[in-house]
């Protein structure tokens, strides 16, 4: 089903709302999101960092786990995302993992910044090969590491992803 602007606006009116709701509540940031697909909002979150005390729970990733469990399924294809802002690069890429189609966001990374949540280092880390971040990440070589990864490629049942 494709959308209008008036939906659009209207979808991210909604996550708009539900941040301030749930950032008055005392339940995390000021963020949420929704996934809509075939015209029903089938996910919804919040940022819940501070308030479960887990540094992944940003708001697309909160309405992602939603969605997923309520549709019973590790994929979002075709779904839509909306988002009070921008997602950072941890929910850009659950984002991608979850196959969604499309974002669309009120705020932007600038924003945010400004009101202290600036993740620009994070893209620039991103951007550097793994010996030049500054977070040290070391190959270690384990040889039954790639015989794990052999079964996997070998088993005929396996659920891609």
């Amino acid at each position: 089903m494709d959308h209008t602007e008036t939906d659009h606006v209207e979808y991210l009116q909604r996550a708009v709302e539900l941040s301030r709701a749930k950032m008055r509540a005392g339940e995390g940031g000021p963020f949420a999101a929704l996934v809509v697909k075939d015209g029903l909002v089938v996910g919804e979150g919040w940022n819940r960092v501070t308030h479960g005390n887990d540094p992944t729970a940003h708001a697309e990733v909160s309405a992602i786990r939603d969605a997923c469990s309520r549709l019973g399924t590790f994929s979002l294809d075709g779904a839509v995302m909306y988002t009070s802002c921008e997602p950072c690069p941890m929910c850009l890429a659950a984002i991608y993992w979850a196959r969604i189609a499309r974002v669309y966001f009120a705020n932007t990374t600038s924003d945010a910044a400004a009101a202290g949540f600036d993740d620009a280092f994070l893209y620039a880390e991103l951007a550097l090969p793994a010996e030049q971040r500054t977070l040290p990440c070391e190959r270690v070589q384990v040889e039954e590491a790639h015989a794990v990864l052999a079964e996997w490629a070998s088993m005929p049942d396996r659920i891609e992803y």
